[in-house]
């Protein structure tokens, strides 16, 4: 019989390890493990930024400064006379033309002859009739001096008859008193006496009366001849406007009918052009149109480059196309040989904003209202309230939500979409 040992029951063991190689394992795995949160973090980092991103070439980021803000309109504009006006016929006739488009001009000079019978007639019309006028005018001053003779006439005569009858009762009482004349005589006498006051008073009523009424008559036979005259001359200056002469020194625009042409009345014939002063006509947006005021400074650039200075001479009260026409007249001197409608480029300084807060214009301030904007965090764009102020063609004012130094998107910003947060690659 054998005896078992205890062989079955032994079982091997490893070995405990060193507390060298256990704080190996622990620094291994820690090492691991912050390996793996770094890429979490990174993940989640790209993810809170749109789990998306956009190269730097797509945007345009300006800095956020400090500056004078001046604001501008700039506008290309056409060459227009200042004076430029158009001559017309004064009536319908056929017209003989003594000058050529281009031709330069002294005052005076005649440019054109219209030949019109019918105003020519009604001149000679006109004049036959003032002179039947002015025949009638003096015929009634005529009469009126013969009414106020044959008035004096009769009134000479009625003082006389007085004097008689006074001298006659002033016999008849010295007779009376001698009593050689009865008292009927003496009272026949009397009676003459007061016959010839009551004439003579008569008599110097009426040459009153015939002298102020004759001297009304001729007065309105003068007052129609006057009238008469008037309308000769008016006659006259339309005879006479039928030569078209130069209002001033300048050149001969358009011609706009030709050569013994028949023109209606009131019809254009041709313009003269004063090339000593011109004006810039420009046209403004709508927005930009309430801020215009005669006098703002300007700036018309020729097409050499260089700058003049000018002012808003004029302002249209009406809106056309959401535009509004404004004229820019040079202040000092103006450019050599400009020419009707050539294209000058124009400036227009509304006003000037000092040391304030500013960025470059673009596509963000219509995209976000002028409310937000895109800033810069890093890498990342952010989007943050702001308020603005005004702008300019260049920069904007800003008002809050922005310092200096701050780094805007200010264009490329409609690519982010509704994202709170952008990543901008190769920043």
């Amino acid at each position: 019989m054998s005896i078992r040992d205890t062989s079955g029951q032994d079982r091997p063991v490893a070995s405990s390890p060193t507390p060298l190689r256990r704080h190996r394992r622990w620094l291994i795995a820690g090492g691991a493990g912050l390996a793996v949160v770094v890429a979490v973090g990174w993940l989640a980092s790209g993810w809170s930024a749109g789990a998306r991103s956009l190269d730097s070439s797509r945007v345009r980021i300006a800095e956020v400064k400090r500056g004078d803000l001046v604001r501008d309109i700039a506008a290309d504009g056409r060459v227009i006379a200042a004076n430029n006006p158009v001559l017309y016929a004064i009536a319908s006739g056929t017209v003989t033309l003594k000058v050529v488009a281009g031709d330069a001009v002294k005052k005076g000079q005649v440019l054109a002859e219209i030949d019109s019978p019918e105003l020519r007639s009604k001149l000679v019309q006109e004049e036959s009739t003032l002179a039947g006028l002015q025949a009638e005018a003096s015929r009634a001053e005529l009469d009126a001096q013969l009414s106020s003779s044959n008035a004096l006439k009769t009134l000479n005569q009625a003082e006389i008859d007085r004097t008689a009858a006074l001298r006659d009762l002033e016999r008849q009482q010295r007779g009376f008193d001698g009593g050689a004349v009865s008292q009927i005589e003496l009272a026949k006498a009397q009676d003459e006496l007061k016959k010839t006051d009551i004439g003579l008073e008569h008599a110097r009523r009426d040459a009153d009366l015939q002298g102020r009424g004759a001297r009304l008559d001729a007065r309105n036979k003068t007052l129609l001849a006057q009238r008469q005259a008037a309308l000769v001359d008016e006659m006259r200056r339309q005879v006479d406007a039928l030569t078209l002469r130069a209002p001033f020194d300048g050149q001969v625009g358009q011609v706009q009918v030709a050569q013994r042409a028949s023109v209606a009345a009131n019809g254009a014939v041709l313009s003269v052009v004063d090339l000593t002063e011109f004006e810039v006509e420009i046209k403004v947006p709508e927005s930009f149109a309430r801020d215009l005021g005669i006098g703002m400074p300007a700036q018309i650039t020729s097409g050499t480059g260089q700058p003049y200075a000018a002012q808003v001479a004029a302002v249209s009260p009406e809106v056309v196309n959401g535009e509004v026409t404004s004229r820019l007249r040079f202040t000092d001197k103006q450019p050599p040989g400009l020419r009707q409608n050539q294209r000058l480029s124009a400036r227009i300084v509304l006003d000037t904003r000092r040391n304030v807060l500013m960025v470059d214009r673009g596509p963000f301030l219509e995209q976000g209202g002028g409310h937000s904007a895109y800033v810069m965090d890093g890498n990342v764009a952010v989007k943050r309230p702001i308020r603005t102020g005004a702008s300019s063609l260049s920069a904007v004012e800003v008002l809050g939500g922005l310092q200096p130094g701050d780094r805007v998107v200010v264009s490329g910003s409609d690519l982010f979409g509704d994202a709170e947060r952008i990543r901008i690659s190769g920043e």
